[in-house]
């Protein structure tokens, strides 16, 4: 009976993963130059342009929506050069996990709440855009921070300055502050600024957070990270109080703001993980005609394999309470009732909730209000009907987010 039991609970793991999906971007020009920040592809004959386009009639990678062969034939002995591309690696674990991975192509559309597009980004958990080479338009911004907010998980990942891949005037590094600084949905709402800086070196200093989901996760304990020519981040709590370092340039504060080589975030519903080198998770294979190298499971004495796996599980877990330090239980003494509610919301904890301040958001992202919790309840009696978005902060900075609805 015991051993019926257990096989249930594994089927029941396993058929839960087997429904998140896991999108990787192709549209900005991944497999430009000697990058190649794909999946799987399976024709290579695509070319990016320095006018910002990307047609065929080149040599750079085409991955396709589906890779191939199928992920169904995936077992745990399957080798990365099972499909061809410089993220195979990482994509081959995500599925031997359970996930399913697709790629989003060069033509494929950015969009967050359009049923017409069979790739819109409502389809998805997480999303996955490895140094991208060309600027998003606005409503591609928007689309993504809209994304985070209604519950998705983006994985951010630039390069180092001056890496201008297809030569249009854009590195990765412009095009991630550019997308968080002008989207016209919120400036700057994951508290992320990528620095305009060259470095290499192999750092120890990671965040002293025992209970991190990422730095402790199911896939390992990463405790180094290695970068080849990439850059730093720059985080503003103003902007976002959840944001947060976890591996920093040697000799910087492990507990600052500055000098940051991996970052989270939540806002709203979703997460964010940014990483600023695009070295980390190249498996060394893929587009016969680049150079690549094994930064996957090669450097940093095979630390960035379980960094990169625990970042993308904790990014497609779903939760009601986001905060990353959230997970030692703290959050869960916030609580709010009744929901689905027609005037007040009343905050439960074990402490006094007075004093706490809170957000409401829409769905759209949009800020509706900022406020500090009285008597120990908000009104939201003005609304209208319809689904919201709730982030309250505690006196000691623990954060919990809730959809409600007001009737």
């Amino acid at each position: 009976m015991n051993r019926i039991i257990i096989l249930t609970l594994l089927g029941a793991v396993i058929f839960s993963k087997a429904q998140t999906k896991i999108l990787f971007d192709a549209t900005k020009a991944e497999m430009a130059g000697n990058g190649d920040w794909v999946i799987d592809a399976d024709l290579h004959n695509l070319k990016a342009n320095s006018n910002g386009t990307v047609t065929t009639g080149g040599s750079d990678s085409n991955p396709q929506r589906i890779p191939t062969p199928a992920q169904s034939g995936v077992t745990i002995n399957t080798a990365e050069t099972y499909w061809t591309g410089a993220l195979s690696a990482w994509a081959i674990d995500l599925v031997k996990r359970g996930y399913i991975v697709e790629t989003l192509p060069y033509n494929g559309k950015i969009t967050y709440g359009d049923s017409s597009n069979a790739q819109d980004l409502s389809n998805y958990k997480v999303y996955i855009i490895d140094e991208p080479n060309l600027k998003f338009t606005t409503a591609e911004a928007n689309a993504l921070v809209n994304f985070v907010n209604n519950g998705g998980g983006l994985f951010m990942i630039s390069d180092h300055d001056i890496s201008d891949r297809n030569g249009d005037g854009w590195d990765s590094p412009g095009v991630w502050n550019d997308i968080l600084s002008n989207n016209t949905v919120q400036p700057n709402p994951f508290g992320i600024t990528f620095d305009l800086q060259n470095i290499s070196q192999t750092s120890t200093n990671i965040a002293n957070l025992p209970t991190d989901p990422i730095l402790h996760g199911p896939a390992g304990t990463p405790t180094q990270i290695q970068f080849s020519n990439g850059t730093t981040m720059t985080l503003n709590k103003v902007a976002n109080p959840s944001v947060k370092g976890l591996m920093f340039k040697t000799g910087s504060s492990a507990s600052g703001t500055n000098n940051v080589l991996f970052a989270t975030a939540t806002y709203g519903l979703g997460k964010v993980c940014a990483l600023g080198d695009s070295s980390v998770p190249d498996d060394g294979t893929g587009d016969p005609s680049d150079t690549l190298y094994n930064g996957y499971t090669g450097d940093a004495n095979g630390n960035h394999k379980p960094l990169l796996l625990n970042a993308t599980i904790w990014l497609a877990t779903s939760s009601s309470n986001l905060n990353v330090n959230d997970w030692s239980g703290a959050a869960s003494e916030i609580n709010i009732y009744p929901n689905p509610t027609s005037d007040y919301i009343y905050i439960t904890n074990a402490k006094d909730s007075d004093g706490y301040q809170y957000s409401i958001t829409d769905f759209l992202g949009r800020n509706l209000e900022i406020g500090v919790v009285n008597s120990g309840k908000i009104n939201v009696e003005k609304y209208n009907s319809g689904n919201y978005i709730l982030t309250v902060k505690s006196s000691s900075s623990i954060m919990r987010s809730f959809k409600f609805i007001k009737k």
